[in-house]
C-alpha cells in the first residue's frame, strides 16, 4: 500500500520518498522478464477479400456452371509481421482464397515498395492461399487457370491486391513489442487420403516410418503483446478447402475460413471481454469492441406477449437511399468499437494438402451408395458419379461447419497450452527458379546420382477426372497413364508435344502440353518462386503449388536435416519446419517419383515430370545452407508480368431496375405478420435487389441481423461475417435488370430471446452509369 501511495503522489508517511527511488527501479529492473524480455517487434493486420458475389466463376473446381450468387461469409486477408527491432522482419500473409497469385503477388510487391522502399520485399514477404474452392475466380495471370471464368476479372484482382496491401500496412502499424510461441498436436478426424492407392505406391520402408497416411499434425503460433496480452494465432494444418461442393455458389471461407470465424469470436467472448470485465469496466468500455449478441444484451424480456406485441409496431420499411458508409458503420465487428486496442487476429493456414480431403466419411457411388473403385475413383467405370462424404453429409454447410470446428478447437487447446517462446534471429531466403529446365541431381540405388531435367509443364489425362472432391466429366479417369486417341487429337489442336516433351514426362500421357502453349500469352507459369523464413526455431518453407502427404514428409526431413547437421550450433534438434502451401504463385500438384508413376489425379496435375519434387528438395536445401551461413542466393529469373496481356470476356453490369411502383430495398417476401421464430429455426426475407458487383460492400456488409434494444434503438447483431447468415442473390435469367436478394437466418441457440428484424443493403446501377446505395429492413418478429 504504501508503494500505491507514492505512486499516485499521496505518501502517507514522511519517510516514503526515502525508500521509493531503490524500489521503483528494482520493480523496473526485474519487470524486464516480463515486459521487455521479448526480442521481437510483432504486428497483425486483417481486411476483407471477398470480391464480386455476382456473376464470377469460382476458382478451385473448373466448373463452368459454378458461378458466384451470393455470400455464406466473407473472405478475410490476414497478416503478421514479426521483426527483430535491430535486426531484419518477415511478413506471412494468409488469404481466405483458393491460392496465392504470381501476379497479385508482383503489383503487392510494387505497391509496398512505392511505400516502405525496400523494407518488404520479394524476399521476405510471403502470400499464402487457404485453398477454398468457393472464391471468386479471374486473378490468376495463366490462361489455364482463367478459362473458366471467361479470362481476367478485374474486380477479383483489384480487391486481392488492395486488401493484402491493406492487410500488411495495418500489421506494420500494429507493431509493438511482443513474443510469439509455438505449440503443435494431433488433429485426428479433419483429413483423409483421397488418394490411397497413389500413397500405397511408395515404397513400404517409408510409409512404415508414418501412423497414418496423411499428416495429423497442426503446428501453431501464439501472438502476445506486452501490453495487451494474446493478439492472435496462426496455425498451419494439411486438408483441402472443398467441404463446399462444385455446385455451391456462394462465397465461402469453407473449413479453414469458417474456423478462423470460430476462433476470431471465440477470443471475443472468451478473452477480451473477460480481460477488461474483470479490470472493472462499464457498459460504455464493452461497446467499444467486437462482441456477439449474447454478450450484447442480457435476456431482456421474459414476457414474450410483450414482446409480440413491440415487434408489431415495426413494419417493414420501404426501400430508400443510403450512404455508402451505411453498411460499414452497422457491421457487427466494426473497428470503430476496438479503436483502443489491437483486433485479435487468427488465421488457419494450408500445408502440404495435396491429397488429403475433409470429406472423411470417405468416397461413395451417388446411384448405388457402394464405396467408389480403390484405385481409379469410378462407378462402373464413370467418374461423374463418385463422391466424397463430409462429416456433416448431405448436407456441406454441416460439414463445413464440423470440420472448420474441429480445426478451431484443436488451436484452441495449443493456443491455451503454448508455452515454447521462438527465441533467435528473424531471417529469410528466395529464389526464383525456371522449373521447365532444371538440371536434377537424382540419387541412384547403388550410389551415385543421375543429373536429369524437370519439364516445361503439362497436364495429364487423370487431370480431367477430377478427384473424389470434384469429379470431371466425360470418360476421364484417375490413373490412367495412357490416354486415348480421341483425346490426344483434341489436345493436339491446341498444341501437340514433340518427342522431348513426351519422354521426359513419362509415364505422364500428356493432355494439354501447357509450357509450350503460348497464345494469346502463356498458359502456365514456368518460373517459380521458392522461400524460406525463419523465426527464431520456427521455419516456413514457402511453396507454389500443392504437396501431397508424402512429398511435403520428404521436404520437411530434407531441410530439418540441414538445419540441425550443419546448423553451427543454431537449431539442434529444436526446429520445427511447416510447409505454407499455395504461396507466392500457383503451379498445382507435387508428388513423390512413386505416387506420379500411378499417374492419379495428383500425378497427372504434377506439371514439370516425374522429378519435381527432387528439384524442390534440391533447391530448398540450398536456400536452407544459405539461410544458416549467412550468404546470399542468387535472384534467379524474373516472373513475367503479363498484366497487360490479359483478356477479360466477363460482361459489366449494364442496368439494375426494378417492376413499377417498388423501390430497391423494398421487401418482396416478408416474415409472417406477428411471427415467432425459435432458436434453431430458420428466418426467410426477400428484398428487391441489384448486383452485387456494382459495390462489393468491402468492410461492409449486404445482410444484417438487427435487436431492439430498449423501445426503439437497434443494435447490429449478425452480419455477412457470420457462419449462421447467408445472402443468397439472383435474378430470373441471365441478362435480366431486374434482381432478389433472399436472407436466410439460422437462428443459433445461443441467441438472445427478443425481437429481431433483417436488414439489407446493396447498390444499383442506372443506364447512365451513376451508382446508388439503398437499404431496406423486413417487419419485426420475435425469437424465444
Amino acid at each position: 500500500m504504501e508503494l500505491f501511495s507514492v505512486l499516485y503522489g499521496r505518501p502517507s508517511r514522511p519517510y516514503a520518498s526515502f525508500w521509493f527511488w531503490p524500489l521503483f527501479l528494482f520493480i523496473l529492473w526485474n519487470s524486464k522478464g516480463t515486459i521487455s524480455a521479448s526480442n521481437y517487434l510483432v504486428g497483425l493486420g486483417s481486411y476483407d477479400i471477398t470480391g464480386p458475389a455476382a456473376d464470377v466463376n469460382m476458382m478451385g473446381y473448373a466448373n463452368t456452371e459454378q458461378t458466384a450468387s451470393g455470400v455464406h461469409f466473407r473472405l478475410r486477408a490476414r497478416a503478421f509481421i514479426v521483426a527483430d527491432p535491430q535486426g531484419s522482419r518477415a511478413v506471412f500473409v494468409n488469404l481466405d482464397a483458393c491460392m496465392a497469385s504470381q501476379l497479385v503477388t508482383v503489383k503487392v510487391l510494387e505497391r509496398l515498395k512505392a511505400r516502405y522502399g525496400n523494407l518488404y520485399t520479394e524476399q521476405n514477404v510471403a502470400i499464402s492461399g487457404i485453398h477454398t474452392h468457393a472464391g471468386p475466380g479471374g486473378y490468376l495471370q495463366y490462361v489455364v487457370y482463367i478459362i473458366t471464368s471467361l479470362g481476367f476479372v478485374r474486380q477479383s484482382f483489384d480487391v486481392l491486391v488492395d486488401g493484402i496491401e491493406k492487410t500488411i500496412i495495418q500489421a506494420h502499424e500494429n507493431l509493438r513489442p511482443g513474443s510469439v510461441f509455438v505449440n503443435k498436436g494431433e488433429l485426428l478426424d479433419a483429413g483423409v487420403n483421397r488418394s490411397p492407392s497413389g500413397y500405397l505406391n511408395n515404397p513400404a520402408s517409408e510409409r512404415s516410418k508414418y501412423k497414418y497416411d496423411v499428416d495429423k499434425e497442426m503446428t501453431l503460433l501464439k501472438f502476445v503483446d506486452d501490453e495487451w496480452g494474446p493478439v492472435g494465432s496462426f496455425n498451419w494444418f494439411a486438408t483441402h478447402g472443398t467441404s463446399m461442393s462444385r455446385t455451391n455458389s456462394l462465397i465461402s471461407g469453407d473449413n479453414k475460413g469458417a474456423a478462423a470465424r470460430f476462433m476470431e469470436d471465440w477470443s471475443e467472448q472468451n478473452g477480451f471481454l473477460e480481460d477488461i470485465v474483470a479490470s472493472g469496466a462499464g457498459r460504455d468500455k464493452l461497446n467499444k469492441i467486437p462482441r456477439r449478441v449474447s454478450n450484447i444484451i442480457p435476456h431482456l424480456h421474459k414476457d414474450y406477449d410483450e414482446l409480440k406485441v413491440l415487434a408489431a409496431s415495426f413494419q417493414s420499411s420501404r426501400g430508400r437511399p443510403a450512404t455508402r458508409i451505411l453498411n460499414v458503420v452497422n457491421r457487427v465487428r466494426s473497428d470503430a468499437r476496438q479503436a483502443d486496442r489491437p483486433r485479435f487476429v487468427s488465421a488457419f493456414c494450408q500445408s502440404n494438402c495435396g491429397d488429403v480431403s475433409p470429406n472423411v466419411l470417405g468416397a461413395f457411388c451417388k446411384d448405388t451408395g457402394l464405396p467408389c473403385d480403390f484405385n481409379q475413383s469410378t462407378c462402373n467405370g464413370k467418374n461423374e458419379l463418385c463422391y466424397g462424404r463430409g462429416p456433416g453429409y448431405p448436407d456441406e454447410f454441416e460439414s463445413t461447419r464440423i470440420i472448420g470446428d474441429r480445426q478451431f478447437r484443436k488451436a484452441v487447446d495449443l493456443f491455451n497450452k503454448a508455452s515454447e517462446k521462438l527465441e533467435g534471429k528473424v531471417d529469410y531466403r528466395h529464389s526464383y527458379l525456371d522449373f521447365s529446365k532444371l538440371e536434377v541431381a537424382v540419387p541412384k540405388q547403388g550410389g551415385g546420382s543421375d543429373v536429369l531435367k524437370t519439364c516445361p509443364a503439362a497436364m495429364g489425362f487423370a487431370f480431367a477426372a477430377g478427384t473424389t472432391d470434384g469429379p470431371g466429366a466425360f470418360d476421364f479417369k484417375q490413373g490412367d497413364n495412357k490416354g486415348n486417341a480421341f483425346w490426344r487429337l483434341v489436345g493436339g489442336f491446341l498444341k501437340a508435344p514433340n518427342k522431348e516433351q513426351i519422354d521426359c514426362q513419362h509415364p505422364k500421357p500428356i493432355l494439354l502440353d501447357t509450357g509450350e502453349m503460348k497464345e494469346p500469352y502463356d498458359w502456365a507459369p514456368s518460373v517459380l518462386p521458392i522461400q524460406i523464413l525463419r523465426i527464431g526455431q520456427l521455419v516456413i518453407l514457402c511453396v507454389p503449388g500443392e504437396f501431397t502427404t508424402m512429398a511435403g514428409r520428404h521436404l520437411r526431413d530434407a531441410v530439418k536435416t540441414v538445419l540441425t547437421s550443419g546448423g553451427h550450433g543454431q537449431f539442434n534438434n529444436n526446429v520445427h519446419v511447416v510447409i505454407a502451401g499455395l504461396t507466392n504463385t500457383y503451379s498445382q500438384y507435387v508428388t513423390t517419383f512413386e505416387e506420379y508413376e500411378v499417374q492419379r489425379y495428383e500425378g497427372a496435375s504434377t506439371l514439370y515430370g516425374p522429378h519435381t519434387l527432387s528439384a524442390y528438395i534440391q533447391e530448398f536445401t540450398k536456400l536452407a545452407t544459405a539461410l544458416l551461413s549467412g550468404k546470399s542466393v542468387e535472384t534467379g529469373p524474373q516472373p513475367p508480368d503479363l498484366l497487360d496481356k490479359q483478356i477479360g470476356l466477363l460482361t459489366p453490369v449494364v442496368a439494375d431496375a426494378t417492376p413499377l411502383g417498388v423501390n430497391f430495398g423494398d421487401v418482396k417476401s416478408d416474415v409472417p405478420r406477428n411471427s415467432t421464430f425459435k432458436k434453431g429455426g430458420m428466418v426467410t426475407v426477400t428484398f428487391w435487389s441489384a448486383c452485387p458487383r456494382n459495390d462489393l460492400m468491402t468492410e461492409g456488409t449486404f445482410s444484417l441481423v438487427e435487436i431492439l434494444q430498449g423501445k426503439d434503438t437497434w443494435v447490429p447483431a449478425y452480419d455477412d461475417d457470420d457462419f449462421c447468415l447467408r445472402f443468397k442473390w439472383f435474378r430470373p435469367w441471365k441478362f435480366s435488370t431486374r434482381s432478389q436478394a433472399t436472407i436466410e437466418w439460422r437462428i443459433p441457440v445461443s441467441t438472445v430471446s427478443g425481437v429481431y428484424r433483417i436488414r439489407h443493403f446493396g447498390a444499383a446501377k442506372s443506364l447512365f452509369g451513376s451508382i446508388h446505395h439503398f437499404t431496406g429492413s423486413s417487419s419485426a418478429f420475435v425469437v424465444v
